[in-house]
């Protein structure tokens, strides 16, 4: 893949991935409809708190200039909530939608975290 090629991917899949983790948060603060869920899957009220502040500065991370360790930390921190969204919702037995809606974001990480390598050499 040609240099440019591989800075358009990864700051394409990076703006989309941390548009949708910041939007997410941003639902998990102001929608009830979160807090339900929330507690649907057996977690504290305060976790989606936690979760929310924690997908803003993750998304700041990404797409700001810092250090590749904080950015590794970053993508290690997205990919785990993921795995962790699938496994919850598997363990409910929730409806498909629901339970796979993580793993294209997952993708979407993936081809960035796999771009950024690239990119920083």
């Amino acid at each position: 893949m040609k240099p440019t090629a591989i800075k358009i991917t990864y700051w394409v899949t990076t703006g989309i991935f941390s548009f949708m983790m910041a939007y997410s948060a941003y639902g998990y603060l102001t929608n009830p409809m979160f807090d339900q869920a929330f507690t649907h899957l057996g977690f504290p009220a305060y976790f989606r708190i936690e979760l929310a502040i924690l997908k803003i500065v993750g998304a700041l991370v990404l797409i700001l200039p810092v250090a590749s360790r904080l950015k590794d930390l970053a993508y290690g921190g997205f990919a785990l909530t993921l795995v962790s969204a699938v496994i919850a919702h598997l363990n409910l037995g929730d409806a498909p939608n629901h339970t796979y809606m993580p793993i294209p974001f997952l993708v979407i990480l993936v081809v960035s975290y796999l771009t950024y390598r690239k990119k920083i050499g």
